[in-house]
């Protein structure tokens, strides 16, 4: 202990950096632990489409959507979302919707629409169709 008070007394930049990076690493786990929006895998994702009906939306581009794609989901176009346009998903407003995206890193943005949109239960496909694929479940391919 003695050794840090004597580290943080010789160098305050560095300590001040560690602080704010731990104080922003709790407060972003808080965030995700408290959002409306859950981030859930793949396992999760066939249980909630088996069990509840659950709807896949897949927000990648058509190409890639058509090269391969989970198992009955259905393709949301950029321009669609860009607009805010989901009268499409309208009839599954009360069930389950997991919008999933090439990596996971841009569908939080769209689930953040589909809740302000009035969309109940919204959450994300962690790590996107990456981590589908890579836990070695089944895709659907168009050519």
């Amino acid at each position: 202990m003695e050794q840090l008070i004597a580290f943080a007394g010789n160098h305050p930049m560095l300590s001040m950096i560690w602080l704010i990076l731990v104080i922003l690493l709790i407060g972003t786990s808080i965030k995700m632990k408290l959002s409306p929006i859950k981030a859930i895998t793949p396992q999760e994702l066939t249980f909630l489409v088996n069990r509840e009906d659950g709807l896949v939306v897949d927000i990648r581009g058509e190409k890639e959507f058509k090269t391969s794609h989970i198992l009955d989901s259905i393709n949301l176009s950029s321009e669609k979302i860009s607009n805010n346009d989901f009268v499409s998903l309208e009839k599954h407003k009360d069930k389950p919707i997991i919008v999933v995206c090439a990596a996971g890193m841009t569908a939080g943005k769209v689930a953040n629409q589909l809740l302000k949109a009035g969309f109940s239960k919204v959450s994300l496909l962690k790590g996107g169709m990456g981590a589908w694929s890579g836990a070695g479940l089944p895709v659907a391919k168009r050519k």
